[in-house]
């Protein structure tokens, strides 16, 4: 049984603003965590200062704000400053939209015999950078969706650090595109199915999450998931055939 968040130690408007991103209780905030709950309002617009972070950690507890102490502020100040960066969803439109275009790339990829993968960055609400995957039409280990879409819209855009961009992708990205999309200072990541074998965003391994690695990319997986696995299991069920 849930138990909901009140005032205090939280305001109305705090309450309110926690409900928009779908934390209504104290065991939802425990699993978001405090801190990224915190960084989460701040992203949506809302002015949230230290205040809102101790309460927001008095809540969790079921305290008044009063009952943490000087170590607990400490302690929260910190987790804060190491905390990477936070990002919220993008809205339900943007996602069928951008995720079917990526789709549309990667029925291109599997037309011409290559591993069905499409790629899209965007940025302001507009296409800059596309990519189907073409490592064997190219002859270039490298030449995965997500690095041909990094390649053409940092071409765009005149800059290899590609800030505020969003990148969409059928299929989780490798240990190399991981790397690659770090390195271009990509906001948020969004892509479709887990790649068991290799998936570098949280299936093998999860470079994102690496706070040495001082990733700027929000992550959120499994977007579209059953239309791209079936993508990619319908393909290379047609190879199997082909072969036999």
């Amino acid at each position: 049984m849930s138990t909901a968040l009140t005032t205090p130690p939280l305001s109305p408007a705090t309450l309110r603003q926690l409900a928009a991103l779908g934390i209504c209780s104290r065991e939802a905030l425990a699993q978001t965590g405090v801190v990224k709950a915190f960084l989460q309002l701040k992203a949506a617009g809302h002015d949230a200062g230290k205040r809102v972070l101790y309460a927001l950690e008095a809540a969790r507890r079921g305290v008044h704000w009063q009952a943490l102490s000087p170590g607990d502020h400490t302690a929260l100040l910190e987790a804060l400053a190491a905390h990477p960066p936070v990002h919220n969803p993008p809205q339900a439109g943007e996602l069928a939209v951008y995720m079917d275009a990526a789709l549309a790339l990667a029925a291109q990829a599997a037309a011409q015999g290559e591993v069905p993968v499409g790629a899209v960055i965007v940025k302001d609400g507009h296409i800059i950078g596309r990519g189907s995957n073409r490592p064997i039409a190219s002859c270039d280990p490298t030449a995965h969706a997500e690095m041909l879409a990094l390649r053409e819209a940092a071409r765009q855009l005149g800059n290899y650090r590609l800030e505020g961009c969003d990148l969409y992708v059928t299929l989780e990205p490798c240990a190399m595109c991981a790397g690659a999309i770090m390195q271009a200072r990509i906001a948020r990541l969004i892509y479709g199915a887990h790649e068991a074998k290799t998936g570098a965003a949280g299936s093998v391994t999860d470079l994102f999450a690496l706070k040495t690695l001082n990733a700027h990319t929000a992550v959120f997986a499994g977007v579209e998931h059953a239309r791209c696995a079936h993508q990619l299991s319908a393909f290379f069920a047609q190879l199997r055939h082909k072969r036999t």
